[in-house]
């Protein structure tokens, strides 16, 4: 403990001990009765369009974004750019479709995208496969945002072994599930705004004071190798990079709002408007990350990698580490203690919003459906309330006991399986056309193709496609998301033929339910 930086840990815990007042206060804002899943789970679906865009912008830039892309640049250079087009990408996709699904959600009291869907085609065996997949990509996610919380802590010289090494992450766990238990979504939505505030701070501060100390950008991008300040060019027969890069960022925004966190957040709004305004002012993060993936090439120009006094981080958490060593070496220990502050709050908000989505589909769409079918209101938010622990509780095991790299892996299986819900979910808000078996069957296909694509590439998230001699590298959740389309595009016909006999499908809703 003799290298421990106590500013930048008094810091840290001061404001985190503030969020976490902030946490256990939340319970009595905008009170409401939390023995019902909606109050508990989406807040009572009383956010404003403020509230929604700090609780949203909380969701989806989490503690693993700010560390992970920067680290993304310093390591491969430009390519880590493809998440500044694809978090612009997503804003049309709020703004079309999920207002929609906001008023159908609102019309039927649903809580998840697994409601809707078993709504929408009737079928419980497809409402299962998006509950289970929901769940499946969320606990790594889960995972990867104590990965953030241990590279700050290790920052701040608070290191060991064995109990001494995890009892700050293990403290956080407490703390994360005690308040979301007893505040449930009213505590992330009310921490989200400190966390927000604390990351803009830090963005524009490393933007200014860096380049300044730095001799200014023009030096900065001189000390950059050119192999990483340009995508390479490809070959004759091959779109390269090109392609990794675009297909990336459309792949990452189609799959981004089907994560049932994203879902919980805009289900929490309190209007269709509310998401429209939030698709208007959201793209203000993207500005955000766009500063946070220039800090990457910063701390390739400072060269912090080949600094003895950063090796041990660096030797531990790899290029995860590229970000604190820069606002170690730059900032006052004081400053740095925000900075960090922010990523570990970063970690808490999107984690626990994270295991109310997970909590709610379990208790929904897996409980109730198959166990319980008339819970009473406190059984069922009991329940969802329990569930959310035994979630953290497995993303806090998960950490300590599973490499992080397979963690990563984990993380990158769960955007190929997610995505295979766009076309029960995105697609349901606009069309019944699809047959309900038909959409489980290519769920189905492009699930086992993804991760069967993934895993002949050593989990790399990219997938070399072969077209008469033509190579083109692509995103495998966007291939296989359309693999899955064309699957259940050619079998509706054909299972409607054979099981409907001509009879009107299942549906719970109707037009008038999407609109206003």
């Amino acid at each position: 403990m003799a290298d421990v930086n106590w500013t930048a840990l008094a810091v840290f815990v001061l404001l985190f001990g503030l969020i976490t007042y902030l946490g256990f206060a939340a319970a009595r804002w905008r009170k409401g009765d939390l023995d019902l899943i909606h109050e508990w789970g989406l807040g009572g679906r009383r956010f404003g369009t403020l509230i929604t865009w700090f609780l949203i912008g909380g969701d989806l830039y989490t503690a693993y974004t700010f560390i992970a892309v920067p680290a993304l640049a310093f390591g491969a250079g430009a390519i880590a750019f493809f998440a500044v087009p694809y978090t612009i990408l997503i804003y049309p996709i709020l703004f079309l479709a999920f207002p929609r699904l906001w008023h159908v959600c609102h019309k039927h009291n649903y809580i998840t995208a697994a409601d809707f869907v078993r709504g929408r085609f009737g079928n419980r065996w497809l409402a299962l496969a998006i509950t289970i997949t929901g769940i499946v990509a969320t606990m790594p996610y889960i995972a990867l945002q104590l990965v953030g919380l241990q590279v700050v802590i290790g920052a701040m010289g608070v290191s060991g072994s064995g109990l001494a090494a995890d009892l700050p992450l293990v403290i956080a766990f407490i703390i994360l599930a005690a308040f979301t238990y007893s505040s449930g979504l009213r505590a992330p939505a009310s921490i989200a705004i400190v966390k927000d505030i604390l990351i803009y701070i830090t963005a524009f501060a490393a933007v200014i004071v860096v380049p300044i100390q730095l001799g200014g950008f023009g030096k900065i991008f001189a000390a950059v190798p050119p192999a990483k300040l340009l995508l390479a060019v490809p070959g004759a027969d091959t779109t390269g990079a090109y392609g990794v890069y675009v297909t990336l960022a459309i792949g990452s925004a189609c799959a981004l709002f089907l994560y049932p966190h994203s879902i919980t957040g805009i289900l929490s709004a309190s209007s269709g408007k509310a998401i429209r305004r939030n698709a208007a002012m959201l793209p203000g993060y993207s500005l955000m990350l766009g500063l946070l993936t220039l800090v990457g090439l910063f701390a390739i120009a400072a060269g912090v990698g080949a600094l003895p006094e950063y090796a041990g981080g660096f030797k531990q958490f790899g290029n995860n580490f590229a970000v604190p060593a820069l606002f170690l070496h730059f900032f006052p220990s004081w400053f740095a203690g925000v900075a960090f502050a922010a990523v570990g709050i970063g970690a808490l908000v999107p984690a626990a919003i994270m295991s109310i989505a997970a909590a709610n589909l379990y208790t929904r769409n897996i409980h109730r459906e198959f166990f319980n079918k008339n819970p009473t209101d406190r059984e069922e938010s009991q329940i969802a309330k329990w569930v959310s622990l035994i979630v953290k509780l497995g993303a806090l095991v998960f950490i300590l006991f599973v490499p992080t790299p397979y963690a990563i892996q984990l993380q990158l299986l769960g955007g190929i399986w997610i995505i295979q819900t766009l076309p029960s979910v995105m697609l349901g808000v606009y069309t019944r056309w699809f047959n309900d078996w038909a959409l489980l069957m290519g769920w189905l296909v492009g699930t086992v193709a993804g991760t069967a694509m993934a895993a002949s590439m050593n989990f790399t998230p990219t997938y070399a496609l072969s077209f008469a001699g033509y190579t083109l590298p692509v995103y495998t959740a966007l291939s296989t998301v359309i693999l899955n389309l064309i699957v259940a595009i050619a079998l509706t016909p054909v299972f409607n033929a054979m099981f409907n006999k001509g009879g009107k499908p299942v549906d719970g809703t109707v037009p008038a339910d999407y609109y206003a």
